[in-house]
């Protein structure tokens, strides 16, 4: 019993491969099913990839992408320690094998499998870079470089420390000056990355938990909600009316409808002192007190009115 019998034995080639790889939703589902898939002979490579130059065959790219969806797999696993979901690094990889497949040349005596590394890691780190949410940096090419490789070297100072019994997270002077040089950046620059990538990764706006209990984040301490546009507005709004408009609404009333409403509630103080009841303002006018009452409603109406229009 020899491997390539096995092999033949328990791969799968279907007319339509494509129908064997399940969504990315489920992840163990689809990482078996790539993995099942059968590899490509070089001459099997060769006549596709010279299929897609040559008469541009989709079937071709898809038997050349199908056979190398277990790479991108494969590199996906080096990135886990971002926090990003494994499904997500895997779909930016395949987008970088594609483009690796369309732009192979079957004439440079390379395998696609060497040249579509590149292509892959490519577009896994741009996504990186765009959305882990620690770090937004980055920019230049040696930074670039820093982010992606300082992780691994803390890994193996780490290594060495624990060798010599010293417990420790942070980089010593020495070790910034050798990662500085070893990727050509500034020890500045060292320093920052190294206190990003070891901070928390803290959400600025979390999502409520399972049970339904509000969760606060940065972004419900930061938020000046007297300072919100609408909020704004709408107090503006409000001291125009209490101030102009109450004044405006008062013109519209008779002298003595006037005096009453000014009795009844402008005068009135907070602990309830100031102004004049019912049975005294009824007393100066030598009416009821329900004539009173009834004078005050009207007034009101007409004021509500004058307000209304005054908005």
């Amino acid at each position: 019993m020899t491997l390539p019998t096995i092999a033949a034995t328990t791969a799968v080639a279907p007319a339509n491969p494509w129908a064997l790889v399940p969504p990315l939703g489920n992840l163990d589902a689809y990482i078996s099913a790539v993995n099942r898939l059968p590899l490509l002979t070089p001459e099997e490579e060769q006549e596709a990839a010279r299929a897609l130059r040559d008469r541009n065959d989709v079937d071709a790219a898809g038997r050349l992408v199908m056979s190398h969806l277990r790479l991108v797999v494969s590199i996906s696993r080096q990135y886990l320690g971002y926090g990003l979901p494994q499904g997500d690094l895997i779909q930016e990889g395949n987008v970088g094998l594609m483009k690796a497949v369309k732009r192979f040349d079957p004439d440079q005596g390379v395998r696609l499998v060497s040249y579509a590394m590149h292509w892959i890691r490519a577009e896994i780190h741009e996504y990186i870079l765009k959305n882990w949410r620690m770090v937004k940096v980055a920019t230049t090419k040696a930074q670039r470089k820093l982010f992606f490789n300082l992780r691994s070297m803390k890994q193996g100072f780490k290594a060495d420390a624990d060798a010599l019994d010293t417990h420790r997270n942070t980089l010593t002077e020495s070790e910034i000056d050798q990662v500085a040089a070893q990727l050509n950046v500034k020890r500045e620059e060292v320093l920052e990355m190294e206190t990003r990538m070891s901070g928390g990764d803290v959400l600025l706006d979390p999502a409520p938990s399972d049970d339904g209990e509000q969760a606060y984040g940065p972004i419900a301490y930061l938020a000046d909600a007297a300072h919100e546009p609408t909020a704004m507005i709408e107090s503006r709004q409000r001291d125009l009316l209490a101030s102009d408009g109450i004044a405006t609404a008062l013109n519209s009333l008779d002298a003595r409808s006037r005096r009453i409403v000014e009795e009844r509630w402008l005068r009135v103080n907070d602990d309830g002192s100031g102004g004049m009841t019912l049975h005294e303002l009824a007393a100066e006018y030598g009416v009821s007190a329900e004539r009173i009452r009834q004078i005050e409603v009207a007034a009101m109406k007409k004021m509500k009115k004058a307000l209304a229009e005054f908005a």
